[in-house]
């Protein structure tokens, strides 16, 4: 049987995690490096990092926090934040990650995708995706959330799937931050489009948020989250154990 996988995820900015509602409003939390070895103790079955200005500031990813915290953690370890080249990619790589998330870089150039997972296979490409309801349409942002791309986002996500991305995560801007559940129409509209896991993020408050995610949408393959992760309001250990009491599949740590 196939678990449901918990992933906490670091956005970083300026060498710090940050977390805000709504894509606005960050605030510091706390160093990278401790939350992701404290989540890699924890439970957690894999990592997100986000350098979540990289894109917007035009210029890499920081590096040398990524190497540490590639270092200290022992789950697989998915990287994102400015990735605009197959060049990225194998810096982000040799850097320690595990998967490459791509998401403004493969607005700008969708040819970016294929190259990607034709170099390093499908499954190392993980196509990221900022959508708010815009006009009654899911509308795709780039660039942190900040810009109104245009694009419908499941035309996107199955074009971005076709090319060979080989999962997908789902970022609501309509629900992050807001801690009143994640967005399940959407990710249901999602997972009835790709054919690839889907991972979800955005709105998480509290534990039972996560048992309707997999209840309601059972196509849903992860449930990503920060800040109840972050300020200890969800116990990844107990999250798992509820979980598990509601027949929802997932991995247990001894």
């Amino acid at each position: 049987m196939i678990t449901k996988r918990i992933i906490p995820c670091l956005d970083v900015k300026n060498g710090r995690v940050v977390k805000g509602t709504n894509f606005q409003g960050l605030n510091d939390v706390s160093s990278p490096v401790e939350l992701a070895a404290r989540y890699s103790e924890n439970g957690a079955d894999e990592l997100v990092f986000y350098d979540i200005t990289a894109s917007v500031e035009g210029r890499a990813l920081f590096t040398d926090i990524l190497r540490e915290v590639a270092r200290t953690i022992f789950i697989p370890l998915t990287v994102g934040g400015g990735i605009n080249s197959v060049a990225d990619f194998e810096r982000v790589l040799t850097c320690g990650a595990d998967k490459v998330s791509v998401n403004t870089g493969a607005l700008k150039n969708p040819d970016l995708i294929g190259e990607a997972a034709e170099r390093y296979g499908s499954q190392c490409v993980v196509l990221s995706a900022d959508i708010k309801r815009v006009d009654g349409e899911f509308r795709v942002f780039a660039n942190g959330g900040r810009t109104d791309t245009g694009r419908e986002a499941l035309a996107w996500l199955k074009e971005g799937t076709e090319r060979g991305a080989g999962e997908v995560v789902v970022n609501s801007i309509d629900t992050d931050g807001v801690k009143n559940g994640f967005d399940l129409p959407m990710l249901e509209a999602v997972c009835n489009t790709v054919d690839v896991p889907v991972i979800a993020s955005g709105g998480a408050g509290c534990v039972e948020d996560f048992i309707t995610l997999f209840k309601a949408v059972p196509g849903v393959d992860a449930g990503l989250a920060a800040s109840v992760f972050h300020y200890g309001t969800v116990p990844i250990a107990a999250l798992k154990d509820a979980l598990r009491k509601n027949s929802i599949p997932v991995r247990i740590t001894l």
